[in-house]
């Protein structure tokens, strides 16, 4: 039975699992400050980043500043309806600390829902919010009537902008194994196929509609996070001075925020500095 009080939800909780939209974590994080055990392990499924003094701020880190625990990171080709009618997917999960991260699969793991364990936690979290910010992309794509060509370029040209950024910006290794799991180009593809960014930014290309409006006509209340961590980006790109460096990110924010043209995502793929 659903427990809706949060405190109680999380009392004596050895781990707990985070999974709001990026925007709530920190006003959840204050309720719980001082409820919560001390060796207890998190784990976000939260999709997105902040901006931080250094540039980039990650959800997990935002949790481990303001409730003092250790935390991983769980990302995949997981849509929810799917999981929950336990099809067969895979997941990842992002732990510095191996020995919690085979905890975790051993207590997550099923016939149908196969888990691997990387430690470069951060890049499995970077690779959970920038590939909706690809997916909007791939969306309007999609919303100007053009092909799987087009979207394949999308999905390649947005797999290397979110290597850059991660190399950019993660403070400990980034390999491009990490890209190869489930977290990386199976959650990339899997979003810019099906999921609700790619929807919306569709619908946006094709009716003119602000995103607000489309949010509210289209997600029953769910609030989209590809266009907001593509603001987010934007900040944290500019702060650095590598906003050039990074076309399709910066387009799609410029579309869904300053009024730019839709068909800018076909220009942004036709000079991209990839090529």
């Amino acid at each position: 039975v659903a427990e809706p009080d949060l405190l109680k939800a999380c009392a004596g909780a050895d781990i707990l699992l985070f999974v709001v939209p990026h925007q709530f974590i920190g006003k959840v994080c204050d309720q719980l400050k001082g409820h919560v055990k001390k060796d207890a392990v998190g784990v976000s499924l939260i999709k997105g980043v902040d901006e931080g003094p250094d540039g980039l701020r990650l959800i997990s880190d935002i949790i481990h500043e303001k409730l003092g625990i250790e935390m991983s990171v769980l990302m995949g080709a997981n849509i929810a309806n799917e999981v929950a009618e336990e099809k067969f997917c895979e997941t990842t999960i992002g732990c510095k600390n191996m020995q919690h991260g085979q905890t975790l699969k051993e207590l997550m793991q099923t016939p149908n829902f196969r888990v691997t364990v990387v430690q470069e936690a951060d890049t499995v979290e970077i690779c959970g919010a920038l590939k909706n910010v690809v997916a909007v992309g791939a969306g309007f794509c999609d919303g100007l009537g053009y092909g799987d060509n087009t979207k394949a370029a999308v999905i390649r040209l947005g797999l290397m902008e979110m290597i850059g950024f991660a190399k950019l910006f993660c403070k400990g290794s980034v390999t491009s194994s990490t890209f190869l799991e489930s977290c990386g180009v199976a959650d990339l593809i899997t979003t810019c196929y099906g999921g609700r960014n790619r929807k919306v930014a569709e619908a946006f290309a094709k009716t003119g509609k602000s995103i607000e409006q489309l949010e509210k006509e289209m997600l029953n209340g769910q609030k989209l996070q590809g266009p907001q961590t593509s603001a987010e980006l934007h900040r944290i790109l500019k702060s650095k001075n590598v906003v050039e460096k990074f076309p399709l990110f910066t387009a799609v924010y410029q579309i869904c925020y300053e009024g730019k043209p839709v068909t800018d995502v076909i220009k942004c793929l036709q000079n991209h500095p990839e090529h």
